[in-house]
């Protein structure tokens, strides 16, 4: 049954006709695409064949304008928006990336509430119309008062048409008697406001609670520059300014001409028809260009000069295009500085470009933000001019060349700028869009996003050479491959005393290749010992660096490696936590382009040789920054157990029990990868097995040291590539506090970490997409299983892991308790809260797979420090 139009003429038949507009709309959302590009067509059609008699209609209703001006707006309307957006997508899936788990689907919003100007009452709400049917919206209109009837007229071609052509009876209303209050209604009861007019207008629409499109006046500046084609400016801004008298928004309002080609564009404005204001003739005009509260007065809007001449009280004749007024001052106080949306043109004379600039500026200051702007130059060679231009424009259209009514609404002077009669002003304008209104506008967009697991990686130096007495064969190709110049030897002061350098030294010296060492490497390696070493290094000038050592000398010589290469390098941004390296804000620049960089470890416990980390301690704060890229991974690894063979029982030790946990935490690491976790398991199977061994037996036993040096390179391609999580972020900071090496730091934290990480209902999990419960408890257990240690559930596993570690820390000389390594409990609870809040923040704790906070990592702490895992040290 066909649905009778309800006359809107009151806030009882407004809500009546708002009902059954969102019953046809709701209907109209189920629509397909087919039947929506049907209606599309058929509606366009219909206005565009309607494009004279509504014309007519709107210069007979307002007295606005030219007919056959608004001939053209209304076949625009029509014919351009109709071409535009016949092919899109409007209803349904429009992306759909199935690898990426990734699709986009659009919906239409609702109920549109148009707000129609009196300037442009047919071709603004056939634009309207049509953008809404498009989109499977319903639209309400609220024409201007005075130009309501040739606005409902043309709403009521297009909803024929559309109705013809299968849309639900009611698609499109409309307000019979327009009023303030029924107008705000439908600002509050629609879903969005499509607002064109007015900054009053605008205001209202967004003040409304309601989502708004809106835009607002122009006041648009046009300048010419001594290097534009003077016929070409002049002639465009005559067909600009008199196209339906001056109504277009986006029309020039002054023309700013530079001093050297101001005389010839004067009289190219005359000879082409222009009427230039007299002094006298120019302050009869000021005096009725404005009303008493400084907008456009009305009766002068969309008029002829001729027109316009007569109501200021003089005569001229009837033939003039457009009325020039010369004027001087930009400042509001100048009516001439306003915008006139009619046929009268300020014009300013420009002494330089610099000026030009600044009195566009300021004209666009007063009531033209975010509107349009032109220039008129030499495109060529002026693109300095365009590019500053551009720049200091505070407006979203900025137009090159062209006639800025025409030009400004798209699509006929530039054919990647949007058609549209309702031109999005910014937020310099109060607006929420910044560009040509379109269907885009009109639509929700879903997004559909399933879940995805990210790309992993294993990643190790490009050539990991071992064999117990391998060096001399694997440095030979310095020589025979890399044909290298210079080496650069980093090291500490005990290997070079000790001659530990003295196989690498023959070996260079052997080949010719000549070499100098730096062995001012300290534990804990500072910011000034790197900076110490590289003026060394810059001298030397080496296209090969050996860092030859325990992880301190590895990471030093890492840290001179980048700065010798990248001297312009930020430490700070180097050092800059990360929740993805693959997504870090900072970007670690390209190395190896000045030196080829290879570790030598002499330890059994970093795997620094393989690891693309280096930790670095600033000296004036203590802070341990762990640096993480994998631009920092050596490109050679020697592992040759030779090194190794005379490591005190100390330092085997804690090396030792260091590769322990970076095995079990790349074990327990959300990034864990089969390829990690095969690495991780036979280190430390390896380490169970050869650590005591090696730890007593020393230098006579070079299998078990072989076999360690081996573990504990695995183990660092292991966490190089998984990371590694909380007990190191806390093994970090309690070296930092309280001057523990590293690898006891680690043992002392990781019985704790164990029992913290395998809880099955955790306060917080860790977020990584391939994490997808809690689960590091029957990692844990198949750890357990591979050592070969018994249980009958995995809790049971993980307690005899738990066991058997402490057992192997207790072989290798390793006190159980933080306190057993003489800490001060004083100065450590004092300091407890900076230690806790800086392990948080510590770059090891992102990989961790329970989330821990600051409270928690407290009382983990406070457990290593007593060694008590019951809390029990709180009821002292």
């Amino acid at each position: 049954m066909k649905e009778k139009h309800i006359v809107i003429d009151s806030v009882e038949t407004f809500e009546a006709a708002l009902k059954q507009l969102r019953e046809a709309q709701k209907k109209f959302a189920t629509y397909t695409q087919e039947q929506v590009d049907k209606i599309f067509l058929a509606a366009a059609t219909a206005a565009n064949q309607a494009r004279i008699p509504l014309a007519k209609l709107a210069v007979e209703e307002t007295g606005y304008g030219v007919v056959e001006d608004k001939v053209i707006k209304n076949h625009y309307a029509a014919e351009y928006i109709y071409n535009k957006y016949k092919n899109t997508q409007t209803v349904g899936v429009v992306e759909d990336d199935k690898s990426f788990g990734y699709k986009r689907l659009v919906e239409p919003i609702g109920i549109v509430g148009a707000v129609i100007p009196t300037t442009n009452p047919t071709s603004t709400a056939i634009f309207k119309t049509l953008i809404c049917l498009k989109t499977r919206n319903g639209i309400m209109i609220s024409p201007h008062p005075r130009a309501k009837k040739s606005t409902i007229e043309a709403a009521k071609i297009v909803l024929e048409a559309a109705v013809a052509a299968g849309a639900p009876e009611g698609i499109i209303s409309w307000i019979d008697a327009p009023s303030l209050e029924l107008t705000n209604l439908l600002m509050k009861e629609s879903d969005i406001i499509l607002a064109t007019g007015g900054p009053g207008m605008v205001k209202a629409a967004y003040s409304s609670g309601k989502p708004a499109v809106g835009v607002g006046a122009g006041n648009t500046p046009a300048i010419i520059d001594d290097t534009a084609d003077i016929l070409l400016a002049v002639n465009s801004i005559i067909h600009s300014k008199t196209f339906d008298n001056g109504m277009i928004c986006a029309s020039e309002q002054s023309t700013i001409i530079l001093d050297k080609v101001y005389d010839k564009c004067k009289a190219e404005f005359i000879k082409r028809g222009c009427y230039v204001l007299n002094k006298e003739e120019l302050d009869k005009v000021r005096a009725i260009l404005l009303t008493p509260a400084g907008t456009v007065n009305p009766n002068v809007v969309g008029h002829r000069p001729f027109e316009i001449a007569k109501m200021a009280g003089f005569e001229i004749p009837e033939s003039a295009k457009v009325l020039i007024g010369e004027v001087e001052s930009v400042d509001p106080s100048e009516p001439f500085a306003h915008e006139k949306l009619s046929t009268i043109l300020a014009m300013y004379r420009a002494k330089n470009i610099e000026d030009a600039f600044s009195k566009a500026e300021r004209l666009i200051s007063d009531g033209g933000y975010g509107h349009t702007s032109a220039i008129y130059l030499n495109a060529v060679t002026e693109q300095a001019k365009i590019a500053e231009f551009q720049e200091r424009m505070k407006t979203c259209r900025i137009l090159i060349n062209m006639p800025s009514s025409q030009g400004g609404i798209g699509d006929i002077y530039n054919f990647k700028l949007a058609p549209s009669l309702t031109l999005g002003c910014g937020s310099w304008g109060g607006n929420s869009v910044s560009e040509n209104v379109g269907i885009k506008h009109l639509l929700n967009i879903k997004t559909v996003a399933e879940r995805r697991e990210n790309m992993l990686w294993f990643r190790a130096p490009e050539k990991v050479y071992l064999k117990k007495g391998c060096l001399p064969v694997a440095l030979d190709e310095l020589k025979t491959v890399m044909n290298k110049k210079k080496a650069f030897i980093v090291t500490d002061q005990f290997l070079f005393k000790s001659g530990a350098t003295k196989p690498i030294t023959d070996k260079l010296d052997e080949m010719g290749i000549p070499h100098a060492t730096f062995f001012n490497v300290a534990p804990d390696p500072t910011l000034a010992c790197a900076k110490e070493g590289l003026q060394q290094l810059k001298a030397f000038e080496p296209d090969v660096i050996i860092a030859l050592g325990g992880g301190s000398a590895m990471d030093a010589g890492k840290i001179m490696w980048m700065m010798y290469e990248h001297p312009e390098a930020d430490f700070m941004d180097m050092a800059m936590r990360f929740m993805d390296i693959r997504k870090r804000v900072y970007t670690f620049p390209k190395m190896g382009e000045k030196a080829y960089f290879i570790a030598i470890p002499t330890s059994a416990g970093t795997g620094s040789e393989v690891t693309p980390f280096a930790v670095i301690t600033d000296e004036k704060t203590g802070i341990k920054y762990p640096l993480a890229d994998y631009e920092l991974m050596p490109k050679m690894a020697i592992i040759d157990a030779d090194f190794h063979m005379t490591a005190p029982k100390g330092l085997t030790a804690a090396s030792g029990i260091d590769a322990v946990t970076h095995a079990l935490e790349a074990i327990a690491s959300m990034m864990a990868t089969p390829y990690t976790d095969g690495l991780a398991i036979e280190a430390l199977k390896k380490i169970f097995r050869y650590l005591p061994d090696a730890y007593n037996n020393g230098l006579n036993d070079p299998k078990a040291r072989e076999e360690m040096a081996n573990a504990a390179t695995m183990a660092g391609m292991a966490f190089a590539n998984a990371f590694l999580g909380v007990c190191h972020s806390m093994a970090h900071k309690l070296g930092a506090f309280h001057h523990l090496p590293h690898g006891v730091a680690n043992a002392l934290m990781i019985d704790e970490v164990l029992r913290f990480n395998a809880e099955e209902t955790p306060a917080k999990m860790g977020t990584f997409p391939q994490y997808d419960h809690p689960k590091t408890l029957e990692r844990y257990a198949m750890v357990a299983t591979a050592l070969g240690l018994k249980g009958k559930t995995d809790e049971e596993k993980l307690e005899n892991l738990i066991k058997a570690i402490d057992e192997l820390k207790a072989t290798v000389g390793i006190k159980p308790t933080i306190k057993d390594w003489n800490v001060d409990e004083t100065d450590f609870l004092n300091r407890l809260d900076a230690m806790c809040e800086q392990a948080f923040d510590d770059q090891c704790t992102g990989a961790n797979p329970r989330y821990p906070l600051i409270s928690e990592i407290k009382t983990m702490y406070l457990n290593a420090y007593y060694g008590k895992k019951d809390g029990s040290w709180n009821k002292k």
